[in-house]
């Protein structure tokens, strides 16, 4: 069992039930899936940079990413509908866990500054949305093999019903959380 379902389980779940009053256990909020996205603006102009893309997020989550396809025409950045544009993978069960546990204990202390997540990126169903700003946070990823720096957006979706309980859910799971 990966060690951060196996800490949900044996102290997280208690700790929320006493928290927020839970009569039932089923009541308590989880982690329902993470998923990681990556937007690349010139992969239209230069195809080998989403592979590239598509290669880096595949080796970071051990998961095969998605190629994601340009919903609409715009004129502007020279996209048209059906264009690949970026790449994506939703992670669930153990690999999920896996992933968040080796985020918090050894991809984001790798940030340089960094003072922690913003507690405030929260939508209003409970689900946790921030940016890294470069990909070679991970240790995966080997620098001098890199074409181009691109950042991702990472999802967490829970099942809680407020903001509250996804943030106590994801605080005692150990996410940093920028003090206010």
């Amino acid at each position: 069992m990966p060690v951060l379902k196996d800490l949900y389980h044996s102290q997280v779940v208690p700790k929320l039930m006493e928290i927020f009053k839970y009569k039932n256990i089923m009541q308590v909020p989880k982690i329902e899936k993470v998923t990681l996205n990556v937007g690349m603006g010139s992969a239209p102009s230069n195809p080998k940079i989403l592979e590239a893309a598509v290669e880096e997020l595949t080796l970071i989550t051990g998961q095969k990413a998605v190629k994601t396809k340009a919903k609409k025409s715009i004129s502007s950045f020279k996209i048209r509908e059906g264009m690949n544009i970026g790449c994506m993978v939703t992670l669930r069960r153990d690999r999920m866990w896996e992933f968040l546990y080796k985020l918090i204990k050894v991809d984001l202390p790798r940030v340089r500054d960094f003072r922690g997540l913003n507690p405030n990126s929260f939508d209003k169903f409970g689900n946790y949305n921030f940016s890294i700003k470069e990909q070679i946070i991970f240790p995966e990823i080997n620098i001098d093999k890199i074409e181009s720096y691109h950042g991702m957006n990472i999802t967490i979706t829970t099942t809680a019903k407020t903001d509250e309980e996804a943030r106590q859910l994801l605080e005692l799971l150990g996410l940093p959380f920028r003090k206010k």
